[in-house]
């Protein structure tokens, strides 16, 4: 067991730096692109896509107001944007009752293929 405990610590460490590495160059190509207005960009047999997505976080206090019936809160429990997007498909609850209790954030998804 000693073994797979050290085994497993350090890999948690290596997962950390690796993490940390990745950020740090996620960084700078997002920068790169940025600073030369590209949403693609190709080098060295590499193919990198910048894609635009919005996504909607939810204000607790403002969500619980537009919902007032218990039932439909306990659904929720916490303002979760993949169950509020079910129940709005569902037709268990309307878009409008709850259109002034959220921000959009835009997000900026990194892809990179091999070419």
């Amino acid at each position: 067991m000693d073994k797979i405990l050290k085994r497993y610590y350090q890999l948690k460490q290596k997962s950390k730096e690796i993490e940390q590495e990745l950020a740090e160059l996620r960084t700078s190509i997002l920068t790169y692109c940025s600073e030369r207005e590209l949403s693609e960009l190709e080098a060295g047999g590499y193919q990198a896509k910048l894609v635009q997505q919005e996504r909607k976080e939810f204000d607790g206090n403002k969500l619980y107001e537009a919902l007032p019936d218990p039932q439909v809160w306990r659904l929720l429990s916490k303002p979760d944007p993949s169950k509020i997007g079910s129940l709005i498909k569902l037709n268990v609850i309307s878009e409008d009752s709850v259109k002034n209790t959220f921000t959009v954030q835009k997000v900026t998804l990194l892809q990179v293929e091999k070419k």
